[in-house]
């Protein structure tokens, strides 16, 4: 595969998966669109592995593994095996980007394979740390704008955002994982609120609509 059908796919892929937001978008500068469209599809095909499919928690993390290794190819300026890392590294190199967030949003989502509760907010927030903080960060750094004030203003943005993102997808990820039934609500705050996980199976089943308790619950975590 040469670069051109790396970077063609990448952007298909950002353009096609399901689970999309626009990403390189037109009103995106043009030199820029490449760049967001490699990052996207790093962290797409790293997040699928986690989520999608069928496979075993040990098929899963050593997908993971894999990327982890490449990454460690190319910090060390060694060739990787892959024709999408080679693309990658040359464009971390030439846009001069830290390799911290990739090695970050790794670390996400092999924590999404193996922890499937969350005990309270301090836990959710070291998780959005590392799994929305550093495509954040990226983007400042493509746009040569990482000052250390931007970085905490994106930092709080997209740590919000990704809690938002599960509000959002409370019944999509609890029947995801294997059917570990993945929570990324705060157990303390259930538990504050009343939020039982025979209610949450309830709901992601369609059985049950939503009830006062849970209103109450959602309000809190909104404002």
């Amino acid at each position: 595969m040469t670069d051109t059908d790396t970077i063609e796919a990448s952007l298909h892929l950002a353009n096609s998966h399901y689970e999309n937001f626009p990403v390189a978008s037109v009103f995106m500068p043009r030199q820029l669109r490449v760049p967001i469209g490699l990052i996207y599809s790093f962290a797409r095909q790293a997040d699928d592995f986690a989520d999608e499919g069928d496979l075993t928690t040990a098929q899963r993390l050593a997908l993971l593994n894999s990327f982890r290794d490449e990454l460690d190819l190319l910090h060390a300026y060694i060739k990787p095996q892959t024709a999408f890392f080679a693309t990658l590294g040359d464009m971390i190199k030439a846009r001069k980007l830290p390799y911290e967030p990739f090695y970050d949003l790794l670390s996400a989502f092999s924590q999404d394979v193996t922890k499937t509760r969350y005990a309270d907010y301090s836990e959710v927030l070291d998780y959005c740390t590392r799994s929305a903080n550093p495509v954040g960060r990226l983007m400042l750094h493509l746009y040569g704008q990482a000052s250390a004030n931007n970085i905490e203003l994106s930092d709080n943005i997209c740590s919000a955002l990704q809690i938002i993102n599960f509000l959002q997808d409370i019944a999509i990820d609890f029947k995801k994982n294997d059917g570990k039934q993945r929570i990324y609500m705060c157990q303390n705050e259930m538990l504050r609120f009343g939020i039982t996980e025979l209610q949450i199976k309830s709901y992601a089943d369609g059985e049950k609509s939503v009830d006062e308790n849970w209103q109450q619950f959602m309000r809190f975590n909104l404002t």
